[in-house]
């Protein structure tokens, strides 16, 4: 093990946690190895494995059972997307039997920037509603919501909205039916401004998705990007049927070959789901 021999046993932990090496259920209870047998494992001594699970721990992915030792916390979502279907990922938290806490920590009108501009449809010296907020569960960080509205139609929105109902449900109760949303999905990282808010290292890895919401007339009412912590949250597609015996994609995947407009957040890769 190379670098922070520590850091990188906790990556690799952070890893098997997130694709379900240690998953409860099935007749799993969620138990890790032994600090010991991890020990043995990744050629490091007690200690650096114990300031591993500390880690882990910190981020609520792990929590120590006095005699028994450790176990996953439960805390990793997965969300399955359906054709023709939309969930936010609360409901993922809810089946989980958890609830998910939103901290709104700006909210403010200010002139659009290029990237929502060229996403709303709007232009560039128009004016949006902008909120950037926090949502956690069990006082864990889970994501980081940044959302734009275009002032015409966000009058009605406060702050305790956005905390509390949610800004998308808010323009609904307003009157302002979601016919579509287009959702795009990236890999990012998270930069120094997004770290501080959900509590982990700058270039931790995130999972970004960009949502735009438009009515039946095909207007942009609202557009939002989650930077989900990606050992945290996780989006399930199921394909069925493959189009033609010389198709070289699999059904539902799509090249981008244009830039999309910028997110707050650090983005590696980009595809439509």
């Amino acid at each position: 093990m190379t670098g922070s021999r520590f850091a990188t046993l906790a990556a690799d932990l952070r890893h098997r946690i997130t694709v379900g090496d240690f998953e409860v259920g099935a007749g799993s209870s969620g138990a890790l190895e032994s600090e010991a047998a991890l020990g043995r494992r990744y050629g490091v001594s007690r200690v650096t494995v114990r300031r591993a699970l500390e880690e882990l721990r910190t981020e609520g992915l792990v929590e120590s059972r006095p005699g028994a030792g450790w176990f996953t916390a439960g805390t990793a979502f997965h969300q399955t997307l359906a054709v023709g279907t939309f969930r936010h990922a609360t409901s993922a938290v809810e089946e989980a039997g958890k609830n998910a806490v939103r901290r709104v920590v700006e909210f403010a009108y200010r002139p659009v920037s290029p990237a929502a501009a060229a996403a709303l449809g709007l232009a560039l010296d128009a004016e949006v509603l902008f909120s950037r907020s926090v949502r956690s569960v069990d006082g864990v960080p889970l994501d980081l919501v940044d959302e734009w509205v275009p002032a015409g139609i966000a009058g009605h929105v406060s702050r305790l909205d956005a905390e509390v109902t949610g800004i998308w449900s808010s323009l609904r109760q307003h009157g302002h039916q979601i016919d579509t949303v287009r959702q795009t999905i990236m890999a990012g990282v998270a930069t120094a401004a997004d770290a501080d808010l959900l509590q982990v290292n700058s270039g931790s890895p995130l999972l970004l998705v960009r949502r735009v919401a438009s009515d039946g007339g095909g207007r942009a009412l609202a557009l939002s990007d989650h930077g989900y912590l990606a050992h945290r949250f996780s989006l399930e597609v199921e394909f069925r049927g493959w189009p033609t015996a010389s198709a070289a994609q699999p059904p539902g995947l799509q090249s981008i070959t244009h830039q999309l407009p910028h997110s707050p957040h650090h983005s590696a890769e980009e595809n439509i789901a």
